[in-house]
């Protein structure tokens, strides 16, 4: 079963940035897809970027060229760098993992604000 911790979320003014980061239990990390997803209060929960085992990567069209998702194999997890923030960018974000290890994490609060 894997298990995954997310952090670096926080408060950032507009055009600030974060990077999030998921850090994920069990030694199959490497052949997982990650992704990150988030929560809007009052909206779906939304794919915002995907990364796959061999590091293909997308986005959604609302965060490309601003966001970047990246692995460390090594280090077991995935991050979520993110430029340029505006305050439609405020939401719960979450690491996850789908098929046959499908996981999520517990959620950082990322909030952009001035």
């Amino acid at each position: 079963q894997v298990q995954l911790v997310e952090s670096g979320g926080g408060l950032v003014q507009p055009g600030g940035s974060l990077r999030l980061s998921c850090a994920a239990s069990g030694s199959i990390f490497s052949i997982l897809n990650m992704n990150w997803y988030r929560q809007a209060p009052g909206k779906q929960r939304e794919l915002v970027a995907g990364i796959t085992s061999r590091g293909s990567t997308n986005y959604a069209d609302s965060v490309k060229g601003r966001f970047t998702i990246s692995r460390d194999n090594a280090k077991k997890t995935v991050y979520l760098q993110m430029n340029s923030l505006k305050p439609e960018d405020t939401a719960v974000y979450y690491c996850n993992t789908d098929g046959r290890y499908a996981a999520w994490g517990q959620g950082t609060q990322v909030t952009v604000s001035s």
